[in-house]
């Protein structure tokens, strides 16, 4: 599956998978503010054999399906989010 990876430009080491090259208008209003200007860092083919450094792939390739989109965030972020202090 063909993935366009971005990166913010106001959340450091946060990156967007989009389906489709530049479709932005799939993502939800909020995070598109909260994720400020994009900028195209890579242009993929997902497969379920693919591996990828941080994420698992199965989960973006679903995500991707499901709604055209998948947001990393910095390891620490997700950390935060899941073991609130």
């Amino acid at each position: 599956m063909y993935c366009a990876v971005y990166r913010s430009s106001k959340k450091p080491d946060t990156y967007l998978y989009l389906a489709e090259k530049d479709r932005f208008d799939c993502l939800p209003q909020p995070l598109r503010q909260a994720f400020g200007q994009p900028t195209l860092v890579l242009e993929l083919t997902l497969s379920p054999a693919r591996r990828l450094a941080q994420e698992d792939v199965r989960a973006v390739l679903v995500a991707l399906l499901a709604r055209g989109w998948f947001l990393q965030l910095p390891r620490q972020d997700v950390g935060e989010l899941l073991h609130p202090h």
